[in-house]
């Protein structure tokens, strides 16, 4: 069912043999979000109802959804379901409280210097809703911005052909508090937040994870500097390293539940035992067999996914680190000392009690995670995503007078009389 890429006894790089979403994919999408972004910045509401007739099925109506109807929601939540949300709320608040950046200042020869971080004032929220629903999405977005005490949160979501929004996410983000919840999905629902319409305001940034359509959208109008994104977070992926300790029977369920999400999820396999290969390859054959979703898991398999030979644990981290998952699991002997060693991922998951799957729900840490190998280079959704970082100066006379050999030795250098020369002028008698 899965592809084996064999990499033993080659310790190049390995980034051309390791599989990713098609990019002919990404590029029809790429070419499709340019026409919405296009049509919305342009017609506002109107290509909003549009685009959701011709994607969700839904010939329109109010885009609003009232505050009331979503506490109404979360009053009809079946009780064990509510608990649920609940306990994971307060596990996500508590994480992300922990999280808070740190407002500082510091003296040094008469000058005062430091840093403030001041919330955003309002962010929009990107919530999927087409082959599953995700309330736990909205706890993850929302509940990390009013921690951060944002102005105002906006929700959007797709409706079903019908006009109606999942019932729990709306009780999620009741429980959460959002301000706004809006019917609309897609790239329309990413352009709709970045350039505001008539009924939707405009957002300084948009979060949250969504399909591949969602992440060129999002990466369309942060290139365009219209409004500020956490990170692309695209098609699900996830690579496990695991040793002979592994259990395979473990292993196979976690690649099963991450392929389970979408067709162009990315699974892989990181082993430097063939045994283990074999084992769980048997041991997937059971599981798909049992799996209520089977077609989209078999398309994932057998799409871009793999089993990866390496030569030992150490280069399983090499590989980690160029794949640079969104998830990336440890099941391995000593698996906390091989995790200390990972520079690259979205979040890691440490020993054989530690599944991806607690991540998505409960366990603390945001499931808004970096995909495509972007977590080469960022991370995940976290309580600073909702600052912004304000740098400020305070030097009084004989602190500028310090400096300002400084100033006048770059800034002749640089062929900017005029910087010296602010700088002089606060030092004349």
């Amino acid at each position: 069912m899965l592809a084996t890429v064999d990499l033993r006894g080659d310790r190049s790089d390995a980034s051309a043999r390791l599989p990713r979403a098609d990019a002919e994919t990404v590029d029809a999408a790429r070419a499709a979000v340019r026409d919405i972004l296009d049509r919305v910045k342009r017609d506002g509401d109107a290509a909003v109802a549009v685009l959701t007739r011709d994607h969700d099925g839904w010939e329109g109506g109010a885009l609003d959804i009232g505050l009331d109807e979503a506490k109404a929601a979360l009053d009809g939540l079946d009780p064990a379901l509510r608990g649920a949300l609940e306990r994971a709320a307060e596990q996500i608040r508590w994480f992300h409280e922990q999280a808070r950046p740190r407002d500082w200042t510091a003296e040094r020869g008469g000058a005062v210097v430091g840093v403030r971080h001041r919330p955003l004032r309002r962010v929009g929220v990107y919530v999927p809703g087409g082959r599953a629903a995700y309330p736990s999405t909205v706890l993850m977005t929302v509940v990390p911005a009013r921690v951060a005490g944002v102005d105002e949160v906006v929700v959007c979501t797709p409706p079903g052909a019908d006009g109606q929004v999942n019932r729990a996410i709306l009780a999620a983000a009741a429980l959460a508090g959002a301000d706004r919840i809006l019917r609309i999905g897609g790239a329309q629902a990413v352009a709709a937040m970045a350039y505001g319409t008539e009924t939707v305001p405009r957002c300084d940034k948009v979060v949250g994870p969504g399909n591949v359509y969602v992440a060129e959208a999002k990466r369309m109008v942060a290139g365009e500097g219209v409004c500020g994104i956490d990170a692309l977070a695209g098609v699900t992926e996830v690579a496990i390293i695991a040793d002979d300790t592994a259990d395979p029977r473990l292993v196979a369920t976690d690649l099963v539940a991450q392929a389970e999400h979408d067709p162009l999820a990315a699974c892989l396999l990181i082993t430097d035992s063939a045994d283990l290969a074999e084992a769980v390859g048997a041991a997937l054959q059971r599981e798909v067999a049992d799996t209520r979703h089977r077609e989209r898991v078999e398309q994932a398999l057998r799409g871009q996914s793999a089993v990866v030979l390496v030569d030992d644990v150490d280069h399983a981290v090499e590989v980690a680190d160029t794949f640079a998952a969104e998830h990336l699991e440890i099941q391995t002997r000593d698996a906390a000392t091989v995790a200390a060693r990972v520079r690259c991922a979205g979040a890691v998951f440490v020993g054989p009690f530690s599944p991806v799957s607690l991540g998505d729900y409960a366990a603390g840490p945001n499931h808004t995670l970096p995909t495509g190998g972007t977590a080469r280079f960022t991370g995940g959704l976290r309580t600073d995503d909702f600052f912004v970082p304000v740098n400020w100066v305070h030097y009084n006379r004989d602190a500028l007078a310090d400096l300002a050999g400084v100033v006048r030795a770059i800034g002749t250098a640089e062929n900017l009389p005029a910087h010296v020369r602010a700088v002089q002028a606060r030092l004349e008698d």
